[in-house]
């Protein structure tokens, strides 16, 4: 996968035109920052984002009906924190 740093892009934006994907890191303390998608992915990107909300609606939907005794005394607001969490 290519990459490029946080100043590469500020001082030549144009290098994404050459790029789908591209992998930004933060030489000063090597770290991944994130990823560079080119726009022609975000139907496909917001796709699997919905498809994740739902998933977490329709999970919490069926803990919020079992009640804190099945869910082991944990509160459902403890448990959406958790699934919507980026880990």
């Amino acid at each position: 996968m290519n990459t490029i740093s946080i100043s590469d892009i500020q001082r030549n934006l144009h290098k994404l035109d050459n790029f789908d994907i591209v992998e930004v890191v933060d030489k000063k303390r090597n770290q991944i920052k994130g990823y560079f998608l080119d726009k022609k992915y975000h139907d496909f990107v917001e796709e699997l984002f919905q498809k994740k909300e739902n998933k977490n609606a329709s999970k919490l939907k069926a803990l919020e009906s079992m009640g804190t005794y099945a869910l082991g005394g944990k509160d459902i607001a403890e448990i959406k924190e958790t699934m919507y969490r980026d880990d």
